[in-house]
């Protein structure tokens, strides 16, 4: 089901106005409830577990397409194109719970900004002091650029909103069982392995985009592109050491290093050359390179789509 300009600029530009509004009943949380049950199921199913999770992956993927494509016969086609859009973007909520927590830290209140921060990233928060922070956020910020915009507007423009749709899914599905541990290792490889493989291309586009937006005057172009292929390689993701290590050649920091899981330390390889020191006033040029590719992106897509 392919998308018409329009449909994506005005589901773009309905993401950036709105945000994710608390008032109204969101997709993925729905989907989040709906897959816990699934997965249920799966785990009383006569199966191995690492077959369990391959059918859980498939069951839950295929019911979030089920719902949209069910919603694109039934409603009317523009506007519920739109709806998909603006609510499976995360553009605006992004930079809304990142700026919290730069606001909770102009406070001085750090125990706030540990909170707020605890929203958007997975490792422990608690004893983060306001580097810590800083960077928690900046990584979040860089790694969510590939996740939750770019490869979003990606698998729209290549299949439509049941693409986009399938996407999120696999993304969702990664945060929820693509762990490691005793719990998640065997039931959760299909999920954690297909959202490498999603990804894949969206994360190098995302660094491709950051390099063009670093080109902007205050930024390091040949710097995010020199970290980016010294550094992105070595991080354990195949995927998210591309858009931050974009980013911290672009902004001149250092990313990466050790963070704590559980109360377990796992350390990872830095990532750019801390030419500066990671600030809080650095967040305004970060915000470019959140926006900027975006946009970027949006503008060159609605530019080849057609517009009815």
């Amino acid at each position: 089901m392919s998308i018409s300009g329009l449909e994506l600029l005005l589901g773009v530009a309905a993401d950036l106005l709105l945000g994710d509004p608390r008032w109204l009943p969101h997709p993925i949380r729905g989907f989040g409830l709906v897959a816990s049950r699934v997965e249920q199921v799966w785990r009383k199913a006569p199966f191995p577990v690492h077959l369990a999770g391959a059918g859980f992956w498939l069951s839950a993927v295929g019911l979030a397409c089920l719902v949209v494509w069910v919603s694109l016969r039934v409603l009317p086609r523009p506007w519920v194109t739109v709806y998909w859009i603006f609510s499976l973007l995360a553009l605006r909520d992004l930079d809304r719970h990142a700026s919290a927590v730069m606001e909770a830290i102009d406070t001085g209140d750090l125990v706030e900004a540990r909170r707020r921060t605890a929203m958007i990233v997975g490792r422990d928060t608690a004893l983060l002091d306001e580097e810590g922070i800083l960077r928690a956020t900046f990584e979040s910020v860089a790694e969510n650029l590939s996740d939750a915009v770019i490869a979003p507007l990606f698998y729209l423009a290549l299949t439509g909103p049941l693409g986009l749709a399938a996407y999120k899914a696999v993304n969702t599905l990664d945060s929820m069982v693509g762990y490691r541990n005793p719990r998640y290792r065997e039931f959760g490889w299909v999920s954690a392995r297909a959202d490498d493989l999603a990804n894949w291309g969206p994360a190098r586009l995302s660094a491709l985009l950051v390099w063009l937006c670093a080109l902007r005057p205050g930024f390091d172009f040949a710097r995010s592109v020199r970290a980016t292929l010294r550094d992105a390689r070595r991080q354990p993701s195949p995927n998210a050491g591309y858009p931050e290590a974009a980013v911290a050649g672009a902004l001149g920091v250092r990313l990466g290093g050790v963070n704590c899981y559980g109360g377990t330390p796992s350390p990872k390889e830095f990532l750019g050359d801390p030419v500066r020191p990671l600030d809080r006033a650095l967040y305004s040029c970060l915000r470019w390179l959140l926006y900027g590719p975006a946009l970027a992106l949006t503008a060159f897509l609605c530019g080849v789509l057609p517009w009815w």
